[in-house]
Order: C-alpha cells, then structure tokens, then sequence
C-alpha cells in the first residue's frame, strides 16, 4: 500500500458480467466466419483505493444503482479520461443547486437525488479504509464537514416538503446513515467527531439548512483548500448584517456564538476570537447580546 498524501481516493468500477456471451455465426462466400457478440448487463458498484490522490470521475448520468452494458458505455470511456478529488460529485451538486448567497433549490437536490445518494455511499464505502488510515486532521475535517452537509440536505429530501428542519422529529437524533459498522445521525458527526478536533470553524462550515444558519457553501470542502476555506466561511459569516451586527463596543451576535461558547474560547476570550476574522478592533469590554435563532428553511 503507498503512503497516502492526501484524502482523495480512486473509485475503481467493478463489473462481471451475468451470462456467458451468446454468439451469432454468419458466413459470407469468401470470408471468414464473424462474431456477434451481445454484450451482457452488469451492476456497478464503487469501489475505493487509497493508491493515488485524484480519483476517476463519473459521469453526469451516473446512479449506482442502474445497469450498464459492460462493454459499450461511455461510462467507461469517461472513467479514464477524468480524474477530480473524491468530493468532486458534491461540488457539482452544490454549484449547481446553491447560489451564491447559500440559499438552496431543494426541488432541484431531490430531482437529482440519485446523485446525491451516489455521493453519499462513496463516502460510506470508503470509510472503513479511511478510518484504519490514521487520516490527518485536514483530511478529516474536509470528510467529516462534506459528509454533515450532504446528510443533512439528504434528511430535508426525505421529508420535504417542509417549511423547518425542526418539523421533523429530532433531526440531529435521526440515524439514517451507516458508517462502517455504526450508523451515525448527525449530533454524532458534529459533536463526537468535528468538535473534537479543536477547530471552532467548523461551526461556520456545517449547516443545519435554517436561515439563521452559516449559509451552505456551493463548493465541497477540499484537503487542499480546508484553511482557505473554513477562513473564508467564518468571516463570511461573521460580516453577514442577518446573522451578526458587531462594532467596537457592541455586539448582537448569533446564539451560535453562545451556544458553543466554549469552542470558541480555547484560545482566549470569544472577542479574540472575532477580532481575528474582523475587520473592527473590538473592545474588551463591548457588550454582547444575542439575536433570535430563525429557523426557517434556508431555500
């Protein structure tokens, strides 16, 4: 096995086929006997390898659980021809789905949920490898942070329509999903696995799909932009006028803020924390208050 250098894999398509192939026999005066071969259909499964850091693309018609003729399909063909990071299915979702303000088109997501099922189950199959790897803490974060939005707009497609996430029963209790040999709902993602890893941006980067939410970012995460980018979300996060009003010596903050105040004091006081992706000096002594969490569905 080669040392891995980054958490991007190789989705390798396995096929056999079902049936031995049945073959017709024409015959011309002067040439030589022909084959026809009809080529059988076969499932397609992901598989995963940890030998390289890109992994093979697939198509925009891909669903993991349709037939393929083995032989014939384009599929193949664009497997070699393309290779992107494991999480290149999710940015496409994501670029397509949400804008720029991080609304996002849930009709759209649920016509195009294959895919995002397609996503979904990489992530799943490649995590018993993953997790055996001793992957890096920038390589768990982009996994861990993918994985709790990808889930999450995969619970509001189970039961949209809704006007709330909190119209469904305990959302964050709800385990739906298997990883490896447990199934995981996303208060286990959020708090047994990303708090942990002492980053308190990921707070800015995981989104419960609430207006009062950090928006929803439309790229996946990546290895090698995860500090750009949980920089990037925070700050945006911090500068949004809805969701946080903050000058010198005031401050009516989001009750995310409040509500994990401890992360985000690991390293000071929560003012030096916001003074490091502000653009305001804040006073030591600013007073804070927190605003209304508004839980309405960020479409």
């Amino acid at each position: 096995m080669k040392q891995i250098t980054g958490l991007l894999f190789l989705v390798l398509i396995t096929a056999c086929s079902g049936s031995k192939k049945a073959i017709e026999i024409s015959k011309s005066n002067e040439k030589t006997e022909k084959e026809v071969v009809k080529k059988s259909e076969v499932e397609i499964t992901p598989k995963i390898s940890f030998e390289t850091d890109e992994i093979i693309d697939i198509p925009d018609n891909y669903n993991p659980n349709q037939k393929i003729k083995k032989d014939s399909s384009r599929f193949h063909q664009d497997l070699k021809k393309h290779e992107r990071s494991l999480h290149f299915l999710f940015d496409e979702l994501l670029k397509k789905y949400v804008s720029d303000n991080g609304n996002v088109d849930y009709e759209g997501f649920k016509n195009s949920r294959e895919k995002l099922l397609g996503y979904i189950s990489i992530l799943q199959n490649t995590f018993p490898k993953f997790d055996k790897l001793k992957p890096s803490k920038e390589q768990k974060l982009a996994y861990w942070i993918n994985a709790y939005n990808a889930l999450t707009i995969d619970l509001i497609l189970q039961n949209y329509p809704l006007k709330s996430i909190k119209d469904i029963d305990k959302p964050w209790d709800q385990r739906l999903w298997k990883f490896g040999n447990k199934w995981l709902n996303l208060n286990d993602i959020e708090h047994q696995i990303l708090r942990k890893m002492d980053e308190p941006r990921i707070h800015f980067a995981i989104v419960c799909a609430s207006f009062s939410c950090p928006k929803l970012q439309n790229t996946a995460f990546t290895v090698s932009d995860i500090e750009t980018q949980l920089t990037t979300a925070t700050k945006e996060f911090l500068d949004d006028s809805t969701k946080n009003y903050i000058s010198q010596n005031n401050l009516r903050l989001s009750k995310i803020l409040k509500w994990f105040a401890k992360d985000f004091k690991t390293n000071g006081s929560l003012i030096d924390f916001l003074n490091k992706y502000t653009e305001i000096e804040i006073s030591s002594k600013a007073k804070k208050s927190f605003k209304d969490y508004n839980w309405d569905l960020n479409d």
